[in-house]
């Protein structure tokens, strides 16, 4: 019999595996697809020696993950890639706000009125941000917090919504580049902790970058996978669990799945009945037959830009798309250009680029005429470089990833207070109805992104209940 049982090879799934391996305990991994990686895959989707990430392209929150930097995943091919900026947020006078690993450079950007109120925001909590990430990224139960005095103080600033926290700002640029970061979530500017949503992505850039992956996302789901067949564990691909019965058996089961999902193989009926999924993606992988060409200098060299004219357009899209059920006219995009650090991810002299904007849950029309529209304003003659695209609403989105329900990249809705307390309101949000059955994807804390921690924070759940039986 073994220990564990995984199901699902995404970053979590697989952390999750690593975890419970290294302490010497026996454990297989079964995914549903041919190959590992979830949220993080690489894939020829347009044309020949074009290598997009169909989900996650850009890492934040992976090179500043606690859970990784544990890992030898550097000995196993991981390699990050910095780009000359983390990020830029161009305007459509040609010029942009970016996000630099420097404070100075990036409260330089915002204009005289607002650096100093970003250098008294971020500059607190940069020199404690190893334990701050630890223990925002951790719970009480799991890891009790290594300095409660500087969460805390985050707490009261980040759990007020985003509009009160950017009211500081006096001009639009500063407003503008943090609605695009609580952007990443797909939250409404007005929601709860979006603030810190904000501030998280702000101090991860400041700490360590956004860096891409040599040869794309695959590259760190390949790194677990490869550690964890050194540490004895084994992975099964192309084997769908419909049901427990399915698995062989083992001590506990950890499922890297959507609640849904895992009510429906385990039995639990209406057990999540009440929990939310969020407005959905329309993602366009592009081959280019050359750099973006964008107005603003700054958006030339970072590797993630996003588009969205001001703080008021922003909202409008987020709220459209997650409030209104509607699909906005003008689209609030993140986009990500891997091939200005990494030349491997297309044929010489051309590139790939990453984009997408938010539309309703399930929906199912076409955003592609929208989204380029969006481009045209700070990259005039875009569409002249384009190559090829493959485009993936909500529909080809879940159809690829189960955990995708209607779309939603973050497996359920990052707003309310579900943005900390998910998949219920409980002290042991890794358990469930079963002893043996545990959850362990983005539906648990810390939430979406490519990190690990869900897995990580599992997986102690996982190891205590082992050593008790």
């Amino acid at each position: 019999m073994l220990d564990a049982v995984v199901v699902g090879a995404g970053p979590n799934g697989l952390t999750a595996a690593v975890e419970l391996a290294r302490r010497g305990f026996s454990v297989a991994v079964f995914e549903a697809r041919d190959t590992v990686g979830g949220g993080a895959r690489t894939e020829e989707l347009t044309l020949p020696g074009f290598r997009h990430d169909p989900c996650s392209a850009a890492h934040p929150l992976g090179i500043n993950s606690p859970a990784f930097r544990a890992l030898p995943l550097e000995r196993y091919g991981l390699e990050w890639l910095h780009p000359e900026l983390p990020m830029a947020h161009p305007f459509t006078d040609g010029s942009a706000a970016v996000l630099s690993r420097s404070v100075a450079e990036t409260a330089a950007s915002f204009g005289p009125r607002d650096a100093g109120a970003y250098r008294r925001l971020v500059e607190p909590f940069l020199p404690k941000w190893d334990t701050l990430v630890h223990d925002f990224m951790s719970l009480p139960r799991t890891a009790l917090p290594r300095d409660p005095v500087t969460l805390a103080r985050f707490g009261l600033t980040g759990l007020p919504p985003s509009t009160w926290l950017t009211s500081r700002f006096r001009d639009e640029r500063a407003k503008t580049l943090f609605a695009g970061l609580v952007g990443h979530v797909m939250a409404p500017l007005s929601g709860f902790a979006t603030g810190a949503v904000g501030l998280v992505f702000a101090l991860a850039a400041h700490a360590r970058g956004w860096p891409v992956a040599r040869g794309g996302s695959q590259s760190i789901s390949d790194a677990l996978a490869t550690y964890l067949r050194d540490l004895g564990g084994e992975i099964h691909i192309d084997y769908e669990v419909k049901r427990l019965d399915d698995l062989p058996p083992a001590r506990a089961y950890v499922f890297d799945t959507s609640p849904t999902a895992l009510a429906k193989i385990a039995g639990f009926g209406d057990y999540y009945a009440n929990y939310r999924y969020g407005a959905g993606v329309f993602k366009v992988d592009y081959a280019l037959d050359g750099p973006v060409p964008w107005t603003a200098k700054e958006a030339r060299t970072a590797g993630t830009v996003q588009i969205g004219a001001d703080s008021t357009e922003i909202g409008t899209a987020l709220r459209a798309a997650s409030r209104e059920n509607r699909a906005p006219d003008k689209p609030f995009m993140i986009t990500v250009q891997p091939s200005i650090v990494d030349p491997t991810r297309a044929p010489a002299g051309k590139q790939v680029f990453w984009a997408y904007g938010h539309v309703p849950s399930g929906w199912t029309g076409d955003l592609t005429d929208a989204l380029e529209r969006q481009l045209e304003r700070f990259a005039p003659g875009f569409r002249d470089r384009v190559l090829a695209r493959a485009t993936a609403g909500p529909p080809e989105l879940a159809a690829r990833n189960a955990n995708y329900v209607g779309g939603d990249i973050g497996t359920g809705a990052v707003s309310g207070l579900q943005i900390l307390l998910r998949p219920k309101l409980s002290l042991s949000p890794y358990g469930t109805p079963h002893p043996a059955v545990f959850i362990c994807s983005s539906a648990t804390p810390p939430g979406p992104g490519v990190h690990g921690m869900s897995g990580h924070n599992a997986a102690k759940a996982v190891w205590r209940r082992l050593r008790q039986s």
